[in-house]
Formats: structure tokens, C-alpha cells, sequence
């Protein structure tokens, strides 16, 4: 009995413990989470697809992240000039110089750095459709996509003709889809290795990223 009430503690306490290392990993909204190099994306890409679906509109007060979940709301603020912009992330990127944000024209504009190109600025989260882990924004993963359904069923029926396969349910302008993904790789390289490995399994797909 002394046993089963200590592992009873034991176990209790770790998901205490579990929970807590959590709550520490969440951003917190209104806190400065990310300080770095911001560019901005304009005429060569207006009209174009976001990586969320959406039309880019050069005008409309967005920007592109490498992972943080779309439609999170973040502050910018330029620590040049001390100019802050609210904007809407709909877009991968950037890929370049280590940058961590790419403003949409209209928004690079409300921070004057549209002469300069590129600005060091910090960002705050203001608005999240999910909690915002730490680990998870600092992570780029990558995957292959191999299906698309619109039903669940569809998918599911897929997924389990191919080994490793599991569904992720997206959003692409306004639809519910189902995709079909192998495999979850810290590097682009490795996604790669593995698009070839099913493609000589007569397996057609592509690399993605996770948190697109």
C-alpha cells in the first residue's frame, strides 16, 4: 500500500512538474518574444498565393514568419525610430540573411523602412488562434506531403496504405481539407532523402513545411 500511494505522488508530481515547464514555454501575450532583422515583400509578389492560401496584398497590413501559426497577430516595433506596426501573419519566409519577419509594403511603410529595406525590430504576440510555445517558434520541421482529400475518411484510407503516413487536417481558402503526410524532419536535406525513398516506391509527394 506504502508503495502504491508513493508512486501515486510520484507520478502526480511529475505531471505538476509536466504542466508547469509548459505554462514557462507559452509566450506570453504582450511580451517581447523575438528580436532581429525585418525586410518587407512588395510588386513582385502582389496577387500571388500566401503559403495560407490568401491573395498577397502588398496594401493590407500582414507579414510572412518562418513558424509562428497563421493568423497570429504581432506587434513590430522598429528599433531605429521606435515606430510600431501591427500586422497578421499569412506567409512563410523569410529565407534570407537570417531575417525573422517579412512586412507586407503597406506595413514596412507605418515603420519607415521602406528606403532602408531592412530594420531591426522586436516582436511582440497579440493575438494567437494557439498557445505559442517557445521550442516551437525557434523549430523549423519539415514533411512530405503525398495526398489531399476533402473528406477525413478518404485520407484515413490513404494514410494506411503507406507506412509512417498520418493526416493533418488544413484550411486552404476557407475549405476544410485532409492531408497526407510521411515523416517530420529537422531539415529540409532529410525531407528530401525521404520524397526520393517513396517516389522509388511509386509514392508521388512533396517536401513541406510543418507549420504551413
Amino acid at each position: 500500500m506504502n508503495l502504491r500511494i508513493t508512486l501515486l505522488f510520484f507520478f502526480l508530481g511529475m505531471m505538476v512538474l509536466s504542466g508547469c515547464r509548459s505554462q514557462r514555454d507559452t509566450v506570453r501575450t504582450g511580451t517581447v518574444f523575438e528580436r532581429g532583422e525585418a525586410s518587407w515583400y512588395g510588386p513582385g509578389f502582389h496577387g500571388q498565393a500566401t503559403a495560407n492560401g490568401e491573395r498577397y496584398d502588398q496594401e493590407a497590413l500582414t507579414a510572412a514568419h518562418r513558424t509562428l501559426p497563421f493568423d497570429t497577430v504581432v506587434g513590430v516595433r522598429n528599433l531605429h525610430n521606435g515606430k510600431k506596426v501591427v500586422v497578421r501573419i499569412n506567409d512563410r519566409g523569410p529565407y534570407a540573411n537570417n531575417r525573422i519577419i517579412d512586412l507586407s509594403r503597406a506595413a514596412a511603410r507605418e515603420i519607415d523602412m521602406i528606403q532602408s529595406g531592412i530594420a531591426p525590430v522586436e516582436l511582440t504576440i497579440l493575438r494567437s488562434p494557439v498557445p505559442v510555445q517557445r521550442a516551437a517558434i525557434a523549430r523549423e520541421l519539415f514533411t512530405v506531403q503525398v495526398a489531399s482529400f476533402n473528406t477525413r475518411q478518404e485520407a484515413t484510407a490513404h494514410a494506411r496504405s503507406i507506412r509512417g503516413a498520418r493526416v493533418a487536417e488544413g484550411r486552404v481558402q476557407g475549405q476544410t481539407v485532409y492531408r497526407v503526410y510521411v515523416g517530420e524532419f529537422r531539415n529540409q536535406r532529410d525531407a528530401e532523402r525521404q520524397r526520393r525513398r517513396l517516389s522509388r516506391q511509386g509514392i508521388n509527394g512533396f517536401v513541406k513545411q510543418v507549420q504551413n
